[in-house]
Formats: C-alpha cells, structure tokens, sequence
C-alpha cells in the first residue's frame, strides 16, 4: 500500500480525509477511518469502489466509526487528493466547527411521488432549526439505475425552494448490476438520501461539461420513456441510426464509443448530454437520462476535455482565491473519454491542483436539472480571518 502521506491534503485543508486501497472490506474502512481527525465531525461521506462488498464495508463503518453520521454509495471511481483512482475507499469528514446537516431516506424510491418528496423535503427544512449567518445546500446521491432522477430532483427542488441541490447518481461497475446510497452506516438500493447541509463557509456551485453541437440531428421516432429506451431514431432502428451518424458499426457501440459521441439536448438556451447507457437486445439504445417519443436530438462533438476541466475548476471566492476544497460529482463517461485519450495523468493533476474529492457517477444533479456527461460540484472557500485595524 501506498504511504499514507500521499493521502493527505495542504495542512489548511477543512475537511478531513481517509482513502485505503485495501482489498479486505473491514481493512479498508479500519485504515480509511484512522485517517481521519480524531474528534470533532459532523458527518462523513463514504465512496465505495466496486470490488468491495458494499454490506461488508457498512458492517466495518458501524465498528470503526459507531458515532458518526455516514453517508455515501457505490462509485464507479473516486476522486481522491491524487487525482482519479478507481479501486480506493474515499471517506471525506466535515467538522462540526463548520458544518450542520440532517438527513432523511427515501425508500423505496420508484416512483417517485413527487407530492410526498416535496414534502419530506419541506418536513426537514423546517424543523432543521436555523444558525445565525450560515448558509444552506443540499446534496442528494439516489439509486443510479432507478431511473428516478429527473422527477426526483424536481420534487427536491419544489420542496427545498431557494435552497441549491447538488449531488450526484450511485454507480458501479459497466455490467450496469446494482447500486447503492449509504445511509446512517445501512447500504440501500431503490433509494436516495437527501442531505441538508449548513455552512458558515462561503461556497459556490458549479456545473459544467466539454460539448459542442454538430450539425447531425436525431429525432426520437419510437420509445419507451419510462424504461429510458429509445427503439428507433430518424424511422430507423436506434442503435443503427446512431451508429450511421457516428461512423461505426453497430458491432463497435460501446461505452467508450458513447463518451466521445454524446447526444445533446437544448433546453433554456443551454446544451445538456443525454447520455446513452448501452445498446439493448432488440437494437435500441438505453439512455441514463430521461428520454421521449418526438424528442430532437443533436450529435455532440468534444471541446477539450482537460481544458474545459481546468477552466471550470478555476472558481474565485469573495477575495478572488482558490477554493480550499471541491466536492465533485464527475460522469464515469468522463473518465472513460480521459483515460480513452490518453491524458488520465494530466487530468488527475488538474483535479490535485484544484483540491477536488469525489466520484465518479451514473449521472449528475445540479440546481433542479439532471444530466450526464458533467461535472457537478460545490466549492468551498477558506474562512476569512479578521484583522485589526
């Protein structure tokens, strides 16, 4: 294993951070936790990569780390203070100094009732009592493969009013099996867990992805929009239409071929990916975001991928300086493109460079809108210290 200092980030940082790449789930919580500051936490989140056991990793939370509020779920890669891994247990804890939250569980989750969300959201807001001068977000990590998000978000959004939603979907590994949220140290599928946060730090939300539209359009002529599958495109079966469009065979579709060939929506003046998932056994195409029978689609090309990370990243405080941290919501897709092309290292230095931690997900939530294909985060700035004059 690799020295534990490598885990650490500047000495300024805010939260605290353990990652152990530890094969044994009971190890790797054992030598995450230890990472940990001693005292003093408010809550911690946990990503879990796939090849340990999710329920294993829950019953080693419950003994190293009994009397902390710990939320998280299966990943499909982490964001670690080394850039992108892909096998390591992450655990973030934020200080009570800075921070408060309250948390609720939705479980079962399909379907959504938008009504009773709303208003188990509005239930927490409320008698979550407020701290003079301190700021309110709320992150939500929900079931990847539900196919909830998009009414999920929105019953969150409805329920939360003016209060921003960030978060991102649980995800795993390509056979697309199962995933899982982590709530109070219990894993759950078919759920979310809804985390209202206070802060006395300054953060700002970002969101951003590296696409720009061709001139190669798609109409959905045939789907089944409550499975998110798209049967036909252009009249023609999906999965050839899309092929054609690309410049492959249908033979060749593949998560790689997606990542570099999204599709994209407009809506509000602004282009979101709607990302495809696989092709399906009948020739369609499964997408990871909402989808509907007379839907215009538009062939997306990439923008630089790592120039567009650097850029986006690059978000001024009050004072014009550094986040101390991003906490990052990052499409697996995006990592697939990275590491297609090559540039995985130079990636991961952007992230170290910008103090990002997270993980990569089945798709993203930012302000009341799902998407794939982008990067969702909240920074965090360093409190400023007075000065006498």
């Amino acid at each position: 294993m690799e020295d534990s200092a490598a885990n650490i980030l500047p000495s300024d940082k805010i939260v605290g951070v353990g990652v152990s790449r530890a094969r044994n789930p009971n190890d790797a919580v054992r030598e995450a936790v230890a990472e940990l500051p001693d005292n003093g936490i408010c809550f911690a989140l946990v990503f879990v990569p796939e090849r340990l056991e999710p329920h294993c990793v829950a019953t080693a939370l419950s003994r190293y780390l009994p009397q902390t509020l710990a939320f998280g779920c299966t990943t499909a890669g982490q964001i670690t203070p080394q850039g992108y891994e892909s096998d390591a247990l992450l655990i973030v804890s934020f200080p009570r100094n800075h921070f408060r939250c309250s948390s609720t569980l939705i479980h079962p989750l399909a379907p959504v009732s938008i009504a009773d969300t709303a208003a188990a959201a509005r239930r927490l807001s409320t008698r979550f009592s407020r701290s003079a001068g301190w700021n309110r977000f709320a992150l939500v990590l929900s079931d990847g493969l539900s196919k909830q998000e998009e009414v999920l978000v929105a019953a969150l959004e409805a329920g939360l009013e003016d209060i921003p939603v960030f978060g991102g979907s649980a995800a795993g590994g390509m056979a697309f099996n199962s995933t899982f949220v982590l709530h109070n140290r219990r894993f759950y599928s078919d759920a979310a867990v809804l985390i209202l946060v206070e802060t006395d730090l300054t953060f700002r939300g970002i969101g951003f992805n590296h696409f720009l539209p061709t001139e190669e359009r798609m109409v959905v002529t045939r789907a089944r929009p409550d499975e998110r599958i798209v049967l036909e495109l252009n009249g023609s079966a999906a999965a050839q239409e899309y092929a054609r469009l690309v410049g492959c065979g249908v033979a060749d579709l593949s998560p790689r071929v997606f990542a570099a060939n999204p599709v994209l929506v407009r809506s509000h003046n602004a282009w979101h990916v709607r990302a495809i998932q696989q092709v399906t056994e009948n020739g369609g195409l499964s997408f990871l975001c909402a989808i509907d029978d007379g839907l215009l689609l538009t062939l997306g090309r990439s923008n630089g991928i790592l120039e567009t990370l650097e850029s986006g990243l690059r978000v001024p405080g009050p004072d014009n300086e550094a986040p101390n941290l991003i906490l990052g919501f990052d499409c697996f897709l995006r990592k697939l493109e990275i590491e297609q092309n090559a540039i995985a290292h130079q990636a991961s230095e952007v992230l170290r460079g910008h103090r990002v931690l997270g993980f990569n997900t089945f798709g993203e939530q930012h302000c009341g809108v799902h998407v794939n294909q982008t990067f969702v985060g909240v920074a965090f700035f360093t409190p400023q210290r007075e000065t006498a004059c």
